[in-house]
């Protein structure tokens, strides 16, 4: 299926790797496909996005918030009376830096991050968007189109929660698509 994703596309899914790993995520989600469209500045995907008030900044602040749970699991803890930093302080010490981070973090900035069934699902999508329109390749667009279509990951929920109209970027990018 990669055969047929022009060089934007393709640099989607890289992004979406580093996306995940700039964020220390040991999966690949749909919020990092939709990190990544908005960071490929100059394609139809960012330029649209951005044009419906998206920023890179913006849905990277969305998906840690909404995506790692971790600050209610720090207030609680902190309610509790117990001090995080200490506790990190207290083990890097005796099982070295870096040893509360996970997985992803200790892949380094090159290996390999697994994508979520969710992340799978959008680029099976982006194939059949780009079938449907009786492309040749997957595009960005495409990308984005599957992203809308899959309507249930933490993309879905930021697009969604922001008031992003999902209709008209649809129709904006299909437009685009098909001239």
């Amino acid at each position: 299926m990669f055969e047929r994703f022009t060089s934007e596309a393709r640099e989607v899914v890289v992004g979406a790797q580093q996306q995940a790993r700039d964020l220390r995520h040991d999966r690949v989600g749909t919020e990092h496909l939709l990190l990544s469209l908005l960071a490929q500045q100059g394609t139809l995907s960012a330029t649209v996005l951005g044009r419906h008030g998206l920023s890179v900044s913006e849905v990277a602040a969305d998906v840690l918030r909404f995506g790692s749970g971790q600050e209610l699991d720090a207030e609680a803890l902190t309610s509790l009376g117990i001090d995080l930093d200490a506790v990190r302080s207290s083990v890097e010490a005796a099982f070295g830096p870096g040893a509360l981070d996970g997985p992803g973090a200790r892949r380094g900035r090159s290996g390999h991050i697994p994508f979520t069934p969710r992340a799978k699902k959008v680029l099976e999508l982006s194939l059949r968007e780009a079938l449907a329109m009786k492309s040749r390749s997957i595009t960005d667009g495409h990308i984005l189109l599957a992203v809308i279509r899959e309507g249930e990951g933490l993309a879905a929920k930021v697009l969604h929660d922001r008031g992003v109209d999902l209709p008209a970027i649809r129709e904006e990018v299909r437009l685009v698509l098909n001239s």
